[in-house]
């Protein structure tokens, strides 16, 4: 039986499942993020941001005291306290909620450039048990692939599109594989391990690449920046004697919810931004392939 039949279906599969992948990453190439100018910025600017809208919810009470004597707003105090409590309760539940959503894809999209760095150290390891002239071809082509996710994707995802010079590197490797003539049974099985070495890099790609389109949509960050001004705005009318404690018990919640957002500000786009994804994993695995031949 010839070995090549039991892999040429595997084969087929794998070159047109990937156009499918790419297809998938890309949906939202050209469209930027609607909070893209917030989650590309530097730690700093959102620090600066933190203390700019924390100065204005404390001088908030300051303003509103102004207008509405103080006898008008401590007649309400009791009832608006039950209202504060429930609306704190339920826009601290939305704001955890969206800070771990964010920290979790954060991590996948950390576990996603591991997996495909140890996929490709993996097709760079298996291709010593081919002939000299495959096996150097294939490792070549892996090492092009790594070096042009560095060089050309990285910044690409910086802006939440992929690129095309990446898309044909990937595309070479499964062509160096599907080229690959086994001659025997163990030679068959060794094309079968490389296509399912293959198929994890491509699928630790595309999450990769959708990671870098940012986690939180346009809607909840409405509700978020919604929520807090409400929540914030409801403080401005309790009536306390001093209204310098007031506000700084104002400006207190202010740092802690626009801190909350900042955090998931931060984080949104992994591989932008205040806090980026390490590229570690891919440079060491090219620095292991520079060690090995």
């Amino acid at each position: 039986m010839d070995p090549r039949g039991s892999t040429g279906g595997a084969a087929a599969i794998a070159l047109l499942r990937f156009p499918a992948y790419a297809r998938r990453a890309n949906n939202k190439r050209g469209a930027e993020a609607p909070m893209s100018f917030l989650t590309t910025r530097p730690v700093w600017v959102l620090i600066v941001l933190l203390l700019v809208f924390t100065a204005l919810a404390m001088a908030g009470p300051v303003l509103i005291r102004r207008h509405v004597a103080f006898e008008k707003l401590r007649v309400n105090n009791e009832v608006a306290g039950f209202k504060f409590a429930a609306i704190g309760v339920l826009y601290a539940v939305l704001l955890a909620f969206v800070v771990i959503i964010a920290w979790e894809r954060f991590h996948d999209a950390e576990e996603a450039l591991a997996a495909e760095a140890g996929s490709a150290a993996t097709l760079y390891g298996l291709s010593a048990a081919l002939d000299e002239t495959s096996g150097a071809e294939l490792r070549r082509r892996v090492s092009a692939y790594l070096q042009s996710i560095l060089e050309e994707e990285w910044p690409a995802m910086a802006k939440g599109h992929w690129s095309q010079a990446t898309t044909r590197a990937l595309r070479s490797v499964y062509q160096a594989v599907v080229l690959y003539h086994p001659t025997d049974l163990r030679d068959a099985d060794l094309q079968q391990e490389l296509f399912h070495e293959l198929d994890r890099m491509t699928e630790a790609r595309r999450e990769r690449l959708v990671a870098s389109e940012g986690t939180v949509p346009g809607a909840i960050w409405f509700v978020l920046f919604l929520g807090a001004v409400l929540t914030l705005g409801f403080t401005f009318f309790f009536g306390t004697q001093n209204v310098i404690t007031q506000s700084m018990m104002t400006g207190v919640l202010a740092a802690l919810i626009f801190s909350a957002i900042l955090v998931v500000i931060a984080i949104d786009r992994p591989f932008t931004g205040a806090v980026v994804v390490s590229q570690q994993s891919i440079r060491a695995v090219l620095d292991d392939m520079q060690i090995v031949p």
